[in-house]
């Protein structure tokens, strides 16, 4: 079957169209998260995650402000970290990008030699938009008296 020149036109065409506009509303896609077993108080689990913005304004410069929420299955509130921006503060840009966090290690809660916890995580950005949340697979915690397998 040959091409002809039109489908071959339709077909550039087709390649070279403009991306839609991103949602301002930032978005959040689990990349990795782990490792899936730690020793309580020694192994950081390590976030890793996509993220999409429409207009940029993921991040910021106060340190003390927080746009990253990380709560362990475990507890009742969720912990917040800082991200600096993402963008230059003053553009309206769309982004995207990967982030890595590694998280502060885990400790166990109760008396037993392991226990087993997620972490659930969302963004939040200069707009007060607040983007979907993730939860990660199941994490296991064991007591440093635990052998692993």
């Amino acid at each position: 079957m040959r091409t002809g020149p039109a489908l071959l036109t339709l077909l550039a065409l087709a390649a070279c169209r403009k991306e839609a506009a991103l949602d301002p509303v930032p978005a959040i896609t689990l990349v990795s998260a782990g490792p899936q077993q730690v020793m309580a108080f020694d192994e950081p689990v390590v976030l890793r995650f996509t993220y999409a913005d429409g207009d940029g304004d993921l991040g910021t410069d106060d340190p003390d402000a927080y746009t990253l929420w990380v709560k362990d299955s475990r507890l009742g509130t969720a912990d917040g970290y800082h991200i600096p921006p993402l963008a230059p503060p003053d553009a309206q840009v769309a982004i995207r990008g990967e982030l890595e966090v590694e998280l502060t290690p885990l400790f166990l809660l109760g008396n037993s030699g392991q226990e087993v916890m997620t972490y659930s995580f969302f963004l939040t950005d200069r707009a007060g938009n607040r983007s979907n949340e993730l939860t990660t697979a199941a994490i296991t915690v064991l007591a440093d008296t635990v052998q692993v397998p």
